[in-house]
């Protein structure tokens, strides 16, 4: 069965990496494009889903460089905004382990400019799931045009939401103040375990899941690095392990997992309303999927998520998946 088409709202930001500098008392930057939704909607792309990405993309340099990366990777663009705003800036720093802490150069860009008429005329009658979250949901003046646009595709489609908080750029209260409002419009809420510690701090995992089912959202994924990930539905549980890979670093691994997930559920017709056919045997076998493609984002530099090619059928032993009794 081939994938049904997935539509990713949010932002493209150029992400910029420090590099060896020619002279002293100079910084040299490398730019990929990269920001949560964007990396998801390449992700979904590369595997072989139909990936339409709905973004406010500026004229300026950064801007014709995302149009052309989003392009090459198959992503549809025909309903990205030709925007006026220049685009968003992440500096990068990356720690021994590869993980980066950003600083943001965000004060009225193009991304968070959303008005209700950019995203009226969009047709989701070939959508089996929206996809949404990172900073376009909390920053204003789009973010509540982007809620709107939610609850009105909610009916017809899965609705997916990565939180991805950036506390530098937007406080994690303001996400806790909106995330039990999205819980009651997702089917489906990808988070980090940073994520968790920032919205629910010093709650575990487990509880976490149950207060997020309460609020309304049926599937659950809280990714663990290299612990694997730990999957939620309904309150029926299973821990799933990571794919040992040399790590370059893991920028974007998070969103290519949340592509892996959706990708894996959309081709065996699992998409498209509240999953009510979706078993706990589906998710295990979505999120043993998810982890290899974040696994193949790790090994590169960069947000560059793998092509369906580069996936070989060789799946992680899913006798090491645990399930859990939701009773502990």
């Amino acid at each position: 069965m081939s994938p049904s088409q997935i539509t990713v709202l949010g932002e493209c930001v150029a992400d910029a990496f420090t590099e060896p500098a020619p002279a002293r008392n100079e910084l040299a930057l490398r730019v990929l494009p990269g920001g949560g939704p964007a990396n998801t909607a390449v992700a979904l792309a590369r595997l072989g889903t139909p990936a339409r990405f709905l973004a406010r993309l500026s004229g300026d340099v950064f801007g014709r460089l995302f149009r052309a990366h989003l392009a090459a990777s198959g992503v549809d663009l025909s309903h990205a905004v030709e925007a006026a705003e220049p685009s968003t800036l992440a500096v990068a720093e990356l720690d021994a382990r590869g993980q980066a802490a950003f600083s943001f150069h965000a004060q009225a860009t193009a991304d968070w400019q959303w008005t209700s008429a950019e995203l009226a005329g969009v047709d989701l009658a070939d959508t089996a799931c929206v996809h949404t979250g990172s900073l376009a949901l909390v920053r204003e003046p789009g973010a509540a045009v982007v809620e709107d646009f939610l609850a009105a595709a909610a009916p017809r489609a899965t609705v997916s939401i990565d939180p991805n908080v950036r506390p530098l750029l937007v406080r994690p209260e303001v996400y806790r103040a909106r995330l039990a409002h999205w819980c009651g419009l997702a089917d489906v809420l990808r988070l980090s375990e940073d994520d968790l510690d920032l919205l629910l701090p010093g709650t575990p995992p487990e509880q976490a899941c149950d207060t997020w089912h309460a609020a309304g959202t049926r599937l659950v994924v809280i990714t663990r690095g290299a612990d694997g990930a730990l999957a939620s539905l309904d309150g029926e549980r299973v821990r799933v392990p990571a794919v040992a890979t040399p790590v370059v670093d893991t920028v974007g691994a998070g969103d290519s997992f949340t592509a892996g997930l959706l990708h894996h559920l959309g081709t065996h017709g699992l998409l498209g309303g509240r999953l009510t056919d979706l078993s706990l045997a589906d998710v295990e076998a979505a999120c043993l999927f998810a982890v290899q493609v974040a696994a193949l984002t790790c090994s590169v530099a960069g947000p560059n998520p793998p092509w369906q090619e580069q996936l070989t059928r060789r799946t992680p032993d899913a006798s090491a998946a645990r399930h859990l009794d939701p009773t502990h």
